[in-house]
């Protein structure tokens, strides 16, 4: 699916959105952060490295330039290397969001619920994955979950204010 063109997702709205997942991205890792900083992890259910983490890696430079094809080809195989890699899974659970693929975003983030346990941040990338969808009711439950457990945070304020413009 493409969104630059879609009439449904402006080219301001995935601009906004691309920051949003560009300074988040998740939070848990396009970045330098790790998921352990950004999401509290004390379980070590991250990336050891090695190639899962090269494919990791690879994976974040890809959704960064907008390359979510190749995005998913090296979370994919992150996540099939390391599936205890919640990292990863965020990522790959992402991707699927810009692909439009939201079937295979619920299994990912279903898995990563499983290894990260319920955290904000997590509810908030779901959250904006249902807006994504069009499903405002459920992108506004979960988005002010994740901010009533990060009043403040700039990426959920962000999305609320992106579910509010819509």
């Amino acid at each position: 699916m493409h969104f630059g063109g879609n009439s449904r997702f402006p080219a301001r709205l995935i601009r906004t959105v691309s920051f949003a997942l560009g300074t988040s991205l998740l939070v848990a890792g396009c970045q330098t952060s790790s998921l352990d900083a950004s999401m509290g992890m004390e379980s070590g259910k991250t990336r050891s490295g090695g190639v899962a983490g090269d494919d990791l890696s690879v994976g974040k430079a890809h959704f960064r330039d907008g390359n979510y094809g190749l995005a998913e080809a090296h979370f994919r195989k992150a996540v099939e290397l390391q599936p205890d890699d919640a990292e990863a899974w965020l990522g790959l659970a992402a991707t699927y969001d810009q692909l439009g693929r939201f079937d295979l975003a619920d299994r990912a983030y279903e898995e990563l619920l499983g290894l990260a346990g319920r955290r904000p941040r997590i509810i908030n990338n779901i959250g904006y994955s249902h807006l994504l969808r069009g499903d405002r009711k459920r992108a506004r439950e979960l988005l002010m979950e994740a901010n009533a457990a990060l009043p403040g945070d700039p990426v959920v304020q962000a999305n609320l204010a992106l579910l509010n413009k819509s």
